[in-house]
């Protein structure tokens, strides 16, 4: 009796898990394709690089410059203007 609900728990909880990560890996690929979603975003993020714990560096890209931005716990700053994205 006991080795039945054993072996259902070893079978049973790594499939439930995985199935768990599954979806969830879904869900982040598919979440762009959801209704109310603009198609084409004027902003974007392209890369960001942690430098300490509270301030992290992002490069964003707005109607075809790139931006470097510093984001902290106080706020967002302008480091620097880009040249064009082409």
């Amino acid at each position: 009796m006991m080795w039945s609900y054993v072996l259902k728990l070893v079978v049973l909880l790594p499939l439930v898990c995985g199935l768990m990560i599954g979806c969830l890996y879904a869900w982040r690929k598919l979440e762009s394709r959801l209704p109310g979603q603009p198609a084409n975003r004027m902003l974007k993020v392209s890369e960001t690089m942690m430098i300490s714990p509270s301030v992290r560096l992002a490069v964003i890209d707005f109607e075809g410059r790139k931006l470097l931005v510093s984001v902290s716990r106080t706020g967002v700053a302008l480091i620097d203007r880009g040249s064009d994205a082409a």
